[in-house]
């Protein structure tokens, strides 16, 4: 079987922040061919070159989302076409400024999808839209959508700053209909389309399906219309927001539509995929996909532990909630003054660098350093790691040398770092954000977000109980080997594979060298008989005298 996989921003790229399940993904199904097309996001990431890819990997081609020099243009297009583009993209931008409201939900989502699909013949036939997109013409189309009647008040008042903005952004989104990755000699050839993502990602698929029928398969380990929502930043206007939310919601409800399969990563996904229209008996959840190897090395192990000592481990950001877990911890010291507390992680970006030196002079303040004596040296009950220091080498080790393991975020996706502690054994307490109730199961200690008193009560419960710890590990450590393997995710997809293309096969007429069909190429019930006999040979009366 060949599989086209789609992915945006990560595999195979070196620096891409969602590669490696696809990479184990890729190398457990060695029985099947990959075709790889990968969407760059910045310049950067390109020149940071492409991982080492297994043999099975066929094909790769790329394409950057974050430029879409040499597309052809509105310069390019004669009188026709002109009239296309501005037909095609003035139904799109109208379903964009549309309110989707009741019975009328599915007429706007009908004709922002033929508009997408007009654009995209017409991409095909020009050579692309890029130029025609971000042309004067596409902003007055764009502007006569978003003043016409019935428009919402946000997109009424959208200034011409804030359309060369939102044409901007369509002009990197919709860039995918303009490459010519869509013939038989390119995702046409596939048996199989899977995106690794929503939104653009998921583009080339849907256009492979249109142009060539190959069915489309959309794994959501982090909903990309979620993601959308979360990273528009106050400092957007708020028409802006409002236009690029909406046109998101319109293409997730479009690849919802026409995926065969939706494969998110827990119920949380499931939920956000459900509400944008997808058919809930189309659904599967897949867990993504871990190596438990080295953590589990660890959870086998004899218990090291420090019995009071609690550890965080994580990327150093806001959304982490630090604060609350340095407040939550000094209720703990007050109930438990030899308790102690270690975060391990390194700070993600400016930001992140900003926010640990703020939780570290709020640990300063809240704790001064502490010492046994009139000669010893004081030294702070919470301290600050990066792995591969010496006293944090590896993430195993360090999940295995506290008692409890906690999480304090406000937002969160799949935790995997949670999962990475279950695997050692650890017993853990969690807030309850984004998919770590599902994760947990019950073989943990829950507690709300943005609650210290809370997070520093479950933490007493289980540093005075060792008895119970040791039950939450044990059932933790099961649950991970259970559900939340690289091996159990593999298994996952092929099944899901072959389901597919059982149900949706592609329709041509292929050869293989020797001249005999391709696997899949026409559906076995291609082959049966035009005309059976009114009655089944079984049933017929037989000749044979009677005895």
């Amino acid at each position: 079987m060949r599989t086209g996989l789609l992915t945006e921003g990560g595999y195979p790229y070196a620096s891409g922040d969602a590669g490696l399940w696809c990479d184990r993904l890729v190398r457990g199904l060695g029985q099947h061919e990959f075709d790889l097309y990968a969407l760059s996001r910045s310049r950067h990431q390109e020149e940071q070159g492409l991982l080492p890819l297994p043999p099975q990997v066929t094909r790769v081609r790329t394409a950057p989302l974050w430029t879409a020099e040499g597309d052809g243009g509105a310069v390019g297009y004669g009188r026709r076409a002109r009239r296309r583009f501005t037909e095609h993209y003035g139904e799109l931008a109208g379903a964009v400024c549309a309110a989707a409201d009741g019975s009328a939900s599915g007429a706007v989502a009908d004709r922002f999808a033929n508009a997408l699909y007009g654009l995209a013949e017409l991409a095909r036939e020009e050579g692309g839209l890029g130029a025609a997109l971000r042309s004067d013409l596409g902003v007055r189309t764009l502007e006569r959508a978003c003043r016409a009647p019935g428009a919402p008040r946000m997109a009424r008042e959208a200034r011409v700053a804030d359309l060369l903005t939102v044409t901007g952004h369509l002009e990197r989104a919709l860039h995918p209909l303009s490459l010519d990755w869509y013939g038989e000699d390119a995702l046409g050839a596939a048996d199989l389309c899977h995106a690794t993502s929503g939104g653009p990602a998921a583009l080339p698929g849907l256009l492979a399906r249109h142009f060539c029928g190959v069915p489309l398969l959309v794994t959501e380990y982090g909903v990309h219309l979620r993601a959308h929502y979360l990273g528009q930043g106050p400092g957007a206007a708020p028409a802006v927001r409002a236009l690029l939310a909406a046109f998101h919601g319109r293409l997730a409800t479009e690849i919802y539509r026409r995926a065969e399969i939706l494969t998110p990563g827990n119920a949380h996904a499931r939920r956000w995929q459900e509400r944008c229209g997808a058919d809930r008996a189309r659904i599967r959840t897949v867990y993504p996909g871990m190596a438990a190897d080295g953590f589990t090395e660890a959870g086998e192990a004899p218990d090291r532990a420090d019995p009071d000592t609690l550890v965080w481990v994580g990327r150093v950001e806001p959304a982490k909630d630090l604060v609350s877990l340095l407040h939550a911890f000094a209720q703990v010291r007050r109930q438990e003054p030899g308790a102690r507390l270690r975060i391990v992680g390194s700070p993600d970006g400016p930001e992140g660098t900003a926010y640990l030196g703020h939780c570290r002079a709020l640990a300063a303040q809240l704790f001064p350093d502490e010492a046994e004596g009139a000669h010893a040296v004081g030294c702070n009950p919470v301290s600050f790691d990066e792995i591969g220091s010496p006293d944090a080498p590896t993430l195993p080790e360090v999940y295995a040398s506290g008692a409890v393991v906690v999480l304090s975020s406000v937002v969160e996706g799949f935790p995997t770092g949670l999962i990475e502690a279950m695997f050692c054994g650890r017993a853990t307490v969690s807030t309850d954000a984004g998919a770590v109730v599902e994760v947990i199961g019950g073989t943990g200690l829950v507690v709300p977000p943005r609650n210290p008193r809370a997070l520093a009560d479950a933490c007493v419960a289980l540093l005075r109980d060792p008895e119970r710890r040791a039950r939450l590990g044990a059932a933790a450590r099961a649950r991970a080997l259970e559900l939340f393997t690289v091996e159990q995710n593999v298994a996952a997809f092929h099944g899901i594979y072959l389901e597919i293309v059982s149900h949706c096969p592609v329709r041509r007429d292929l050869l293989d060298a020797s001249g005999a069909p391709l696997p899949f190429a026409a559906p076995a019930e291609s082959h049966v008989p035009a005309h059976w006999p009114a009655t089944p040979t079984w049933a017929l009366p037989t000749t044979e005298p009677a005895r």
